[in-house]
């Protein structure tokens, strides 16, 4: 029996933890038999996704302070609205071409507002074609919290409008989803829990490291790994210290932070054996993204949580004070983050054994892909 058609819409605007994620879940339905296409909207992303799915890039655009709806394209040149209507149209295109079973949209409608210009035609598009494929939303466990009036309402009235089912990618033991989303119970009956989308157990490490540093994509995340770059010259050599500083840290950045670098340390923008460093480290020192914490869960590393907090972010913040709740992290606030805080925090880290188990259901990918081929 031929699997579903998929086509499942991913649009990451600063980081790398969407299209991360997605191609986890879409490697998944693969897998198990679907037909995948993905579609991507960032800047492209070494590894994401995968060759196992069909992968349709349209033209990229980033989070931008200015430009139409807060969008720039790959050049941080603002784009207009001719390129924005090319884009949709391309969308639009590659929905017909995939004629899909089921679509996934990840994040919209509980967030990606800044892509109405083309996921309110696909969802016209969805809504005319016959038969009518499946919509489904897919959104981590933890949800930026609105703060404008209104933007909570507009979320449920999309979705009782125009979804059949909103994945949320958690474990409800660790967090639910009316914790930060408060209108929860209007779409109650839509909501199916997968676990959380971690990796599987990565092979052992082929180069060992004391404490692994990492920033995500890196376009927020300099500070911390300059800071960590300090703590490393005053600990001193008895460790080894591996800085991933993510792909997008700007490159004069780069330059500066290897010029300081001492010895005892290794400072790279991205490693693809990243879950194995982690299988052989003491210490895992970053943000508190989705992924990174799954990461973490996978290896059992001892780590530091440093959530990402500016413009008003929250959801690393909850996700990194739940685990340290939970006795499997050590807390840290971005705001006021100073060398002799995190050396501090290392010394008591490492005095730790390592986490010995966390009983949560980290089976999402698989079980986002049943949800999937039995939905049609």
């Amino acid at each position: 029996m031929t699997g579903p058609r998929v086509f499942f819409y991913v649009q990451h605007l600063l980081g790398i933890g969407h299209i991360a994620r997605a191609s986890r879940i879409a490697s998944a339905m693969a897998k198990d038999g679907c037909n995948v296409t993905i579609v991507t909207g960032g800047i492209p992303v070494p590894g994401f996704p995968g060759s196992d799915v069909t992968s349709v890039m349209l033209p990229a655009v980033v989070a931008s302070s200015a430009g139409f709806s807060g969008l720039a394209d790959e050049k941080s040149n603002a784009v207009d609205e001719r390129f924005l209507a090319a884009r949709r149209d391309l969308l639009l295109d590659a929905f017909r071409t995939a004629a899909p079973d089921v679509v996934i949209i990840e994040a919209f409608p509980f967030g990606r507002r800044q892509m109405r210009f083309e996921l309110l035609p696909l969802l016209d598009a969805i809504a005319s074609t016959s038969p009518r494929p499946k919509l489904l939303t897919s959104v981590r466990d933890i949800l930026q919290q609105q703060k404008k009036p209104g933007r909570d309402e507009e979320t449920v009235s999309l979705l009782r409008d125009h979804f059949d089912g909103i994945l949320v990618h958690g474990d409800p033991t660790f967090v639910r989803l009316e914790e930060t989303f408060p209108l929860t119970e209007r779409i109650s009956d839509r909501i199916s829990y997968t676990g959380l989308v971690a990796p599987p157990l990565p092979p052992e490490p082929t180069e060992l490291f004391d404490i692994v540093v990492s920033a995500g994509g890196g376009a927020v995340g300099r500070d911390l790994i300059r800071t960590s770059l300090e703590a490393a010259r005053i600990i001193g050599t008895r460790q080894s210290w591996c800085l991933i500083t993510g792909p997008n840290l700007p490159e004069a950045d780069f330059v500066a932070l290897g010029a300081e670098a001492p010895t005892n340390v290794s400072l790279v923008r991205f490693r693809k054996d990243f879950p194995s460093l982690l299988r052989g480290a003491e210490l895992s020192i970053s943000q508190a993204g989705y992924n990174t914490v799954c990461d973490l869960l996978i290896t059992g590393c001892r780590s530091i949580l440093v959530p990402f907090t500016s413009g008003g972010e929250t959801e690393q913040s909850v996700r990194a004070e739940r685990l340290e709740r939970m006795g499997l992290a050590i807390a840290l606030p971005e705001a006021g983050l100073t060398v002799e805080l995190l050396c501090s925090a290392v010394e008591k880290a490492l005095a730790k054994p390592k986490p010995s188990g966390h009983g949560l259901d980290l089976k999402g990918s698989e079980r986002t892909s049943h949800i999937i081929r039995t939905a049609v």
